[in-house]
């Protein structure tokens, strides 16, 4: 009787042994995995500047979008509402460019855009298809996403805020 008693509590201890390091490792694995995705979303949802390029009243539509979410500060939103304020946007580490409004000027929005920026142009499907030159060109550079659809835009936002890092300017 003692023999298995004495076999019993060592297969208990080495199931107990197991059980902790399984549980090390699956922290360990959350700790490199989930942890900075969190952190970035963190760092970004307080932290980072939008330049949100519109005009008139898709400003303020785009803008309450934004503000309805409550998820950003409207402290961090950078309105950009004319082609002389696009440098106002060189602090922002995300650009929303509303794209009927800004057609013509887009490449200008590019050359101002950082490569650790990222870009989402939200292009309604009702206003107008981009061409397909101007989706190659946003399809060559860094961290851009379009969008036709405007509850997809938060999505797009915090998915840009997971996948790019925040660093102060």
């Amino acid at each position: 009787m003692n023999t298995l008693a004495s076999a019993l509590a060592y297969i208990g201890a080495f199931e107990s042994l197991l059980f902790f390091l399984g549980i090390i490792y699956a922290v360990g694995l959350w700790a490199s995995g989930v942890l900075p995705a969190l952190l970035r979303l963190g760092n970004g949802l307080a932290k980072r500047k939008i330049a949100l390029f519109a005009k008139a009243d898709n400003l303020s539509s785009l803008k309450s979008l934004l503000m309805d979410s409550k998820l950003f500060k409207a402290r961090n939103i950078c309105e950009i509402s004319k082609k002389e304020d696009i440098g106002r946007a060189e602090t922002a580490t995300m650009f929303l460019v509303y794209w009927p409004d800004w057609t013509a000027d887009l490449a200008e929005i590019l050359r101002n855009k950082r490569d650790e920026c990222a870009l989402i142009v939200y292009a309604p499907y009702d206003k107008g298809k981009i061409p397909d030159a101007e989706m190659k060109n946003l399809d060559g550079r860094r961290h851009t996403a379009v969008t036709n659809v405007r509850g997809r835009l938060l999505n797009d936002i915090v998915a840009s805020m997971i996948t790019t890092s925040y660093e102060k300017l």
